[in-house]
């Protein structure tokens, strides 16, 4: 699975009608209510819409005949794997009818083209784990997850004796990590991984 790394526009004419996607990432169902909000165009004949995050997706046909904007964008976001997503295509009307075969093409194919274009990346999985390390090996510690790349350090607060630390590591790199803090202090450090 993919999400967009920033949003991304395309515009296309299909029979003098001016089609406008525009693409961007969301983290929920009112991140994704405030990007079309923020994309839509009361100047234009239709504002259609979908987006996904995780199994939850929506789509709106904005006036369109049921079926011929919000659902062939929604499929375009589906057959390129892209979550954690939505897409506003706007379509200002030029005075050829299209055709429901021709709203599908055109609403599918800006959506599609728009993603295409985009920047994506891949979506990794992430576990949060904790780490309890003394003030002697504190600064490594910190300085080598800091360096891991996918890590990302969550919150730290301080204890007596040293700090707890809890961190996002990908699911993929657990072990290398929980092998690095043990090696880095000499076992001195715990890692906890939460189970599921």
């Amino acid at each position: 699975m993919f999400t967009l790394e920033r949003a991304s526009s395309l515009e296309q004419i299909v029979k003098k009608s001016r089609f406008l996607a525009v693409a961007g990432p969301v983290a929920s169902e009112e991140g994704a209510k405030a990007f079309i909000a923020a994309h839509s165009h009361s100047t234009a004949n239709h504002n259609c819409w979908a987006w996904r995050v995780g199994q939850n997706c929506r789509a709106s046909d904005d006036g369109e005949p049921g079926g011929t904007a919000g659902k062939p964008i929604l499929q375009a976001i589906d057959r390129l794997q892209v979550d954690r997503v939505a897409v506003v295509v706007t379509r200002w009307f030029g005075g050829i009818l299209l055709g429901t075969g021709g709203l599908v093409r055109a609403y599918g194919g800006a959506a599609a083209a728009c993603l295409r274009a985009s920047c994506l990346v891949e979506i990794r999985a992430l576990k949060e784990v904790v780490i309890v390390a003394a003030f002697s090996d504190l600064a490594l510690v910190k300085a080598r997850l800091t360096s891991a790349g996918d890590v990302q350090v969550l919150s730290e607060s301080f204890t007596e004796t040293g700090a707890v630390i809890t961190a996002a590591v990908p699911e993929a790199s657990i072990g290398q990590v929980v092998q690095m803090i043990t090696d880095i202090t000499s076992g001195r450090a715990r890692v906890c991984v939460p189970s599921d």
